[in-house]
């Protein structure tokens, strides 16, 4: 075999297994989710995208206490998606969401214990590279402009 084409393959393998890992190893993919017709979510529809994802509940009072904050912040143009989960039963959600005028993408959680989290509300914000940035348990006002410059910084915030 001739040198050159040699290099060429071996470059190509390498640069292929590199960005075969770096796909996997994104730490949002530690996240399971569902739609609520039983469809999975493919997080990498997201790549390149700043991805927030609340943890709440039905039953959980400050869950809904938070939520016209995370819709005004949702507000965010641009290349912020927002993503409610709940580990309840989709039937609960689906009557949570006819019940209450918000326009949130709802979603399923299927891994509550795997990704060990302690009350809620919770919430992750994953950077356009899929990093965790941000992990907060508690209530938080996300309509504070404080709060709306912590998104768009994370939003800025890509891996070198």
């Amino acid at each position: 075999m001739k040198k050159g084409l040699f290099n060429t393959i071996l470059y190509t393998t390498f640069f292929a297994v590199l960005g075969c890992a770096g796909k996997n190893d994104r730490e949002i993919n530690k996240v399971k989710l569902k739609e609520l017709d039983g469809t999975p979510v493919d997080l990498s529809e997201y790549d390149g995208k700043t991805v927030f994802i609340n943890f709440w509940a039905t039953w959980c009072k400050p869950c809904i206490q938070e939520m016209p904050t995370i819709a005004e912040a949702q507000k965010l143009k641009g290349d912020v998606v927002f993503l409610l989960a709940s580990d309840e039963e989709l039937s609960q959600i689906e009557r949570f969401k006819k019940r209450h005028n918000y326009d949130f993408h709802y979603v399923h959680l299927e891994n509550t214990e795997a990704l060990k989290i302690p009350a809620l509300p919770t919430t992750f914000i994953y950077n356009p590279e899929g990093k965790l940035k941000f992990s907060e348990t508690g209530l938080r006002m996300w309509d504070d402009p404080a709060n709306i410059e912590l998104i768009n910084s994370i939003t800025n915030d890509h891996e070198q």
